[in-house]
Order: structure tokens, then C-alpha cells, then sequence
């Protein structure tokens, strides 16, 4: 059995050996390859990470000492280790995908995929070396080699202007927040005597409350441009329409939880928060990315850009828990942050499985049918059965419909939100309170989304001629989502077994364990114990939540938060006898439609459609009509501009057909960022004036630079 330490260093050889050969054979080996070593090199850490989320036996690497800036170090803890562990759970199946998903024409005329392989290993690499980066300047060279490698697999299409201008933004953004993290760790490292995390630690209680506010305001904002928390997210949306359908489940999958990683690693480890206003910023900016994001995401037809605007939404979620859990764990109600961080690092685990199973759905119906838009797409289900029921299954985790994956993390979140009453301050449970409204509207909003993307492109009939024609993908990329649906379903039904591994990890930075007060031990403790009585036990035995205790191994199947004695049960459920249920009244229900079947013959004929001998595509609903009246309620968010109008006389009775196309402006380019531009550009214009020409003049500014420099000095 190999060591998690050694599994690792056989990771970088893997990815190494894939970049080399990557460069040296030619297009159809290549194929071969990149998806042969990057699926090993992503069982080799799902293993590696695995064995250290399990066991605890975190490593640790001292790799040399750099003068005046301390010792280099490389460190797998629980936290680490987890997203480690993501990371591999979604380049597995990508790595799988990627390869007949490469052999598209576009890509085989007009591109190399030598570099894209190239970039592919590289990206993997510094990805898993930036998160077991145990220093500050390991973590940020990583940090910068991850932020190119991704730039360049999104600028793929580099022929496209639209990609290089999605690519720069991406990466412009990015080295802005990249800015802001150099800035954090300069303030905390000032009187540190190395760079390294736990020397930071130490140092963190020497750091003063100005320094605190803005260590976390530069942490903040510059791990939530890579998050895609608002008001930073504009690169997103820009991004994934952009880059290869595969390379954008790997940016909603994993580039974003790389933010989230940042977030925590600084403001729950290095230097925890300890003002409850810096808690609450982060709850209303992962409530507002929340809104903002799935209000975008219901409008768009672009199935990628829907699904990017759909990761804003799930990543504002995330944060949203961690704001939660900040303000409650400053608040001293260590149970419920500990629920609360719970929640949101099991939300952010969903999210990586369902989005990446959507953008390879997505990728695979764009490889088939030429078409994004869903406007163009339907009936797909018809010839593409599999993807068809494989994107379902993604689209009713992201939904949150039980027994699925998406289900419990939300409804944790949502519960979690709740138990706002039991804070002190109610400037905070006002907060509490209109956050908690903003992230139940965005729920309901994902269904509405998502009920959109699956009936607009998957039933009915085909509305463009590239759509009849599309063919099921072959197993090779049928087989990757597979892999992410069963996840998804074995995620959602077996929560029990994943909020312990949740516990023990958020233990690194809360050093207290909270898996009793979400996962009472129905089986292993038969008759109580002294937080969960014989009484309290046997009343949920009563309704069956000791079933299957004799072949199921674990502490039991039901998730709950216990109150006081006036209020034993705050919130209970279990997914799993959940999908033991839905299963018998499915399977019920078939089997009583085949008897009733039989009883009555069924007349079977075309189907009806208002009188029409034959219903066109251009009669069928649409995904724009369908999302109208989101438009209309949210007028005043989108502020919609015509920006083509066309009259013509149709018909033998000469009437005015009117034909118009509204392009939705984002709320925060027409609010923050085009104001800021044209703000620079004046200021551009202004200081231009200066550049007279005339050397007397510049040595006056000089001069007059030079005077004003001595008189600060002077006063200070």
C-alpha cells in the first residue's frame, strides 16, 4: 500500500510524462494518451487524498529554504485534502471525455492538441500544487501558474475574437485579484519570521484590528475573482461560452473551488475572523451572487452561458454558507457554524459533480448537434437518449429535487439560515432574514431554470436543421456521465456517510467536532446515550429509523439537528429511505399502469395539436418565451435595450409585421464597471494634457513632485 506522500510525487511524474508525450506524438496517440494518464493521474490523488481525508494522516515536505523569505513547504491536512479529492472526482471523468470530445472537426483543422495536452497536464499539476502549498510564496507561484495554464486552455479557440477577448478578461480579472492576495499576505507576513502557514498562524495574534479588516477585504475580494462572487464575476459568463465544452466542466468544477479554498484557508485558518461585520459580508455577497447569477441564468439561451451564470448562483450559495457559519462561530454557537460549514463545503462538492456532468452534457449536444442555443435544439431526447437522461439527472441535482445530491446541501443551508434566532444582535437576524428570502427565491428560480434547459432542448421536436441530424455520442463520452450521475445520486442518498468526512475536516480550522449534532448514532447506540436518550432514540425507531441497521454499517440514515428539551427535533430528513420510497411508489406505479393496461385496451393515435395536421418548429414554445416572464417580473435588474427593430407588410392584407431583438445589459457592467471605465478614460484624457513636450516644464514637475514629497515628510 503506498503512502499518501508517495502517491503524490507519483502524481507529478504522471503529469509530467503526460505533458512530455503530449509534445512528442502526433494527433491521434495523443487523444489516447491524454485521456489514459489523466484518468490515472486523477485516480492517483483521489486515492492519495482520499486515504488522508479518512485517516487524518495528514504529510508534510520541506523542500529548501529561500533566504529571507523562510522555508518552502508542501502540506496535505484534511482541508487540503478534500479539495484535492474534487479535483480528482471531476478530471477523472473529464479526462475520459476529453478524448473523442477533441476529435470535433473545428478542433482537428484549426487547432493543436499537443498544446492543448500540454496545458491540460500542466493545469492539473499546479492545481494539486497550489493546494497542498503549505507557504506563501509556493502558494502564489502556483497560484500564477494555474491562473496562465487556464487562461490558455480557455483561449483555445484562439482564432475566435470573442475567445481572446473572453481569455483577457479572464486573465486581466484574475491578476487584479492575484494583486489583492500578494497585498493580504504581505500585511500578515510583516512581522512573521517566515512564510510558511504555520509561522503565519503564530503571527496572526500580533495583527492589529485596522490590519485585520484589511488583510480580509484584500483576501476577500481577490479569492472571490477567481469564485466568481459578485462584483467580480463578469469573466464568467464571458469565459465558458468560450473555451472547449470540457475545459469549462474543469472551470466551474475546480478553478472556482480554488477561490473558495483561498477564502477559508485564509479567514477560517490563518487569521479567523473575529469581527461579526466581516461575516456578514461574506453572507449578503454569497446571497446577492446567488440572485444575481440564477436571474441571468434563467434569461440566457446559450447552454453554456447558462450553466456559467448558474455556477455564480451555486458558488453565492457556498458563500453564503460560510458567511454563516463565520458570524455563529464569532457569535459563540460553535454547533450551528459547524452545520453551517457543513453545508457549504457538502454544497460545493455537489456543485462539482453536477456542473461538470451539465457542461459535459452540454459539450456532448454541441459535438452531436452543432447547437448551443436552445431556441435551435429539442427533440434530442428522441436521438440522443443517454445523454438526454444523463443531463436530467444533472439538472434535478442542481434543482435540489430529493433523493439528489443538490437536495441535501441546499436544504442544509436553508435550515441552517433559520436558526438565526438564536443570535443576539437583530441588526444580523434582519440580515439573516433577507438573505435567507434572496437564496429561497434563488432556489425556486433554479427549477424554473433548469425545468427550461432540459424541456427546451430535450423534448419536443426539432427547431433547426442541425438538430435533426444529431446522432448518440459514443460510450467513450457517454461512460464520464455515467460516472457523475451515479455520484450524484450516491452523494444525495447517503449523506450520513459524507457529513462525517465533512466534520472531521472542518475540525482543522474549528477544532471541534459537530457530526453528533447532524448524525445521531440510531445504529450503533441502540439504546441512547448521553446526549441522545433512550426515549428520544426509540421514538425515531418507531418510524422505521433503525431499518436496515442489521447490513448497513455507519452511525444511521437520518440527518438531524436536535433543540432543547421544550424543542427536541429543530429539522430532520433522510435522503435515503427517501429514495427507498420514491423507488416503490414508481415501481408501484408501473406496475399498475401495465394492469390497467391490460384490463382496458389503450387506444393509441397522433397526437393532438390544436386542429394543425402538422406542427412546425417555428409553432413550438421556446426557451425565450419560456423564460418571458422572469423578463418581465425583472425588468428593472435586466433594463433590456432593442438594439435591431425591422418592419415589414406581410400577407395579402398589408399588415405590419414588427420584428425586434432586446439585448439584456448585466446589472453590474451598466452600474460599476462601464462607470468606472469612463471615469479612467477621462482621467486618461486629463492627465494627457501634461505631456507638452516642453523639458522645462517636466523639470518643474519634478521640482514641484520633489517639494511635496518633503512637505508630507515634514508634517509626518
Amino acid at each position: 500500500m503506498f503512502e499518501p506522500q508517495s502517491l503524490f510525487f507519483l502524481f507529478l511524474i504522471l503529469c509530467a510524462a503526460g505533458a512530455v508525450l503530449a509534445a512528442l506524438l502526433p494527433r491521434q496517440p495523443n487523444r489516447v494518451v491524454l485521456a489514459w494518464l489523466g484518468s490515472l493521474s486523477s485516480l492517483v490523488i483521489l486515492v492519495g487524498s482520499g486515504e488522508v481525508l479518512l485517516s487524518g494522516r495528514g504529510w508534510q515536505v520541506e523542500l529548501w529554504h529561500v533566504w529571507s523569505l523562510g522555508r518552502m513547504v508542501l502540506q496535505m491536512d484534511r482541508l487540503s485534502a478534500l479539495f484535492v479529492f474534487i479535483t480528482g472526482l471531476v478530471f477523472l471523468p473529464v479526462s475520459i471525455f476529453s478524448a473523442p470530445y477533441l476529435n470535433l472537426k473545428k478542433y482537428v483543422k484549426s487547432y493543436s492538441l499537443k498544446s492543448f495536452g500540454i496545458y491540460y497536464h500542466l493545469l492539473l499539476a499546479s492545481i494539486v500544487l497550489l493546494l497542498v502549498a503549505g507557504d506563501a510564496l509556493s502558494f502564489l507561484l502556483t497560484w500564477e501558474a494555474m491562473s496562465i495554464f487556464s487562461y490558455l486552455l480557455v483561449n483555445y479557440e484562439h482564432e475566435k475574437e470573442e475567445t481572446i477577448k473572453a481569455g483577457y478578461l479572464m486573465l486581466s480579472l484574475g491578476e487584479a485579484g492575484t494583486i489583492a492576495v500578494v497585498l493580504a499576505f504581505f500585511l500578515l507576513a510583516r512581522t512573521a519570521a517566515g512564510l510558511d502557514f504555520a509561522t503565519l498562524r503564530t503571527a496572526a495574534a500580533g495583527v492589529s484590528e485596522a490590519s485585520r479588516w484589511a488583510i480580509f477585504l484584500l483576501s476577500f475580494f481577490g479569492f472571490g475573482v477567481k469564485a466568481g462572487l459578485v462584483p467580480a464575476n463578469i469573466w464568467l459568463p464571458r469565459a465558458h461560452p468560450a473555451a472547449p465544452g470540457n475545459v469549462s466542466a474543469i472551470l466551474s468544477g475546480v478553478i472556482l473551488n480554488l477561490g473558495l479554498y483561498g477564502i477559508v484557508r485564509f479567514n477560517a485558518d490563518l487569521l479567523p475572523l473575529q469581527d461579526i461585520g466581516a461575516g456578514a459580508i461574506v453572507l449578503i455577497v454569497g446571497s446577492i451572487s446567488a440572485l444575481v447569477g440564477i436571474l441571468y441564468a434563467v434569461i440566457r439561451n446559450d447552454m453554456k452561458e447558462m450553466l456559467a451564470h448558474s455556477s455564480i448562483e451555486n458558488i453565492g450559495i457556498v458563500t453564503a454558507g460560510l458567511g454563516a457559519g463565520f458570524i455563529f462561530r464569532i457569535a459563540g454557537l460553535p454547533a450551528l457554524a459547524g452545520i453551517a460549514f457543513i453545508a457549504a463545503f457538502y454544497h460545493m462538492l455537489n456543485h462539482s459533480l453536477y456542473k461538470a456532468l451539465l457542461f459535459l452534457g452540454a459539450g456532448a449536444v454541441d459535438y452531436s448537434a452543432g447547437e448551443r442555443d436552445m431556441d435551435r435544439l429539442g427533440g434530442l431526447i428522441r436521438v440522443m437518449p443517454w445523454t438526454s437522461f444523463f443531463f436530467l439527472v444533472g439538472a434535478l441535482s442542481i434543482a435540489a429535487l430529493p433523493p439528489l445530491n443538490g437536495f441535501v446541501s441546499e436544504w442544509l443551508t436553508l435550515q441552517t439560515m433559520l436558526r438565526s434566532v438564536e443570535l443576539p444582535s437583530m441588526g444580523i437576524k434582519i440580515i439573516f432574514a433577507l438573505c435567507a428570502a434572496a437564496l429561497a427565491l434563488t432556489a425556486a428560480l433554479a427549477v424554473t431554470c433548469f425545468v427550461k434547459a432540459f424541456a427546451m432542448s430535450f423534448l419536443g421536436i426539432a427547431r433547426s436543421p442541425k438538430t435533426s441530424k444529431a446522432v448518440e455520442v459514443s460510450r467513450s463520452m457517454q461512460a464520464p456521465m455515467a460516472i457523475l450521475a451515479l455520484c450524484c445520486l450516491l452523494f444525495g442518498i447517503l449523506p450520513t456517510y459524507v457529513i462525517p468526512v465533512l466534520d472531521n475536516t472542518i475540525a482543522t480550522f474549528t477544532h471541534e467536532h459537530m457530526v453528533d449534532e447532524l448524525v445521531p448514532p440510531f445504529f450503533t447506540v441502540p439504546k441512547g446515550n448521553a446526549k441522545f436518550g433512550e426515549a428520544f432514540i426509540a421514538e425515531f425507531h418507531d418510524l422505521s429509523a433503525q431499518v436496515g441497521h442489521s447490513f448497513i454499517p455507519g452511525r444511521g440514515l437520518v440527518v438531524l439537528h436536535r433543540g432543547t428539551e421544550r424543542n427536541p427535533v429543530v429539522f430532520a430528513m433522510s435522503t435515503s429511505y427517501t429514495f427507498v420510497v420514491l423507488i416503490l411508489l414508481l415501481g408501484g406505479s408501473i406496475v399498475l399502469f401495465r394492469v390497467l393496461t391490460r384490463v382496458r385496451k389503450v387506444a393509441r393515435g397522433p397526437a393532438w395539436a390544436g386542429g394543425v395536421r402538422q406542427l412546425l418548429p417555428k409553432m413550438t414554445y421556446t426557451a425565450t418565451g419560456f423564460s418571458n416572464p422572469v423578463r418581465v417580473v425583472f425588468e428593472a435588474v435586466f433594463r433590456p435595450v432593442i438594439f435591431e427593430e425591422k418592419r415589414e407588410t406581410v400577407a395579402k392584407h398589408f399588415r405590419m409585421a414588427i420584428k425586434s431583438q432586446r439585448q439584456e445589459g448585466y446589472i453590474l457592467e451598466r452600474t460599476i464597471f462601464r462607470p468606472c471605465a469612463r471615469s479612467g478614460e477621462w482621467l486618461a484624457a486629463l492627465l494627457g494634457k501634461i505631456h507638452s513636450g516642453s523639458v522645462n516644464l517636466y523639470a518643474a514637475y519634478i521640482l514641484a513632485s520633489l517639494g511635496i514629497v518633503l512637505i508630507i515628510q515634514r508634517l509626518m
